[in-house]
């Protein structure tokens, strides 16, 4: 609808309240994934602060609150809102995730699904400096997994950095088969400059 492009003229705060106003953060799943298609066929593209704002918006409550997998609105609305602004959705959800307390087996789920299928290399790269900023957990083995699954050329500074938080916090991990299966992933993928 044209009545959308009133999103690229919104400051966040104006943006904030226009979410509030439309109830988006609680609307039915088919109309989340309606919206969604909306926002990509938007022009110009939403900047990247509206479109961290809107993730944050859509998303952040939804994800946060997930005690059995996404229904398939959810996940259709993510992918697609993904496609074309994941940037700002990992800068704002992903961060969320990480930081949440707990096992959040869903959320963690949700976090791998989303690296094997629908974000772009760089941000895969996103997601795992963002991983590579706390302590490393049990909940975060498999999301890290997923990472190197892509198998993505990372650059060297990043690459060391994994190294070097696995070197560091492997004592904690001495029983973890998912940590094991992660050394054992790093030095698959990336033998050649792992010495």
């Amino acid at each position: 609808p044209p009545e959308l492009s009133i999103l690229n003229s919104c400051s966040p705060s104006q943006l904030e309240g226009l979410c509030s106003f439309l109830q988006l953060s609680t609307c039915p799943e088919p109309s989340l994934v309606r919206f969604c298609s909306w926002l990509l066929a938007l022009t110009p593209d939403l900047s990247y602060t509206s479109a961290a704002t809107l993730a944050e918006q859509l998303f952040l409550r939804r994800v946060l609150s997930l005690t059995q997998p996404p229904s398939r609105h959810l996940m259709a609305a993510l992918t697609s809102f993904c496609s074309k602004y994941s940037h700002p959705f990992c800068r704002v959800l992903v961060a969320a995730v990480l930081q949440e307390p707990g096992e959040g087996a869903e959320q963690t789920k949700l976090m791998c699904e989303l690296v094997e299928e629908c974000l772009e290399p760089y941000s895969v790269q996103l997601v795992l400096s963002q991983i590579l900023e706390v302590p490393l957990s049990e909940k975060l083995l498999p999301v890290l997994q997923a990472v190197l699954g892509r198998q993505e050329v990372l650059p060297p500074e990043l690459l060391d950095l994994l190294v070097l938080t696995l070197c560091q916090q492997g004592p904690a991990f001495a029983t973890s088969l998912n940590f094991a299966k992660l050394v054992t992933a790093v030095l698959t993928v990336y033998q050649g400059q792992v010495s």
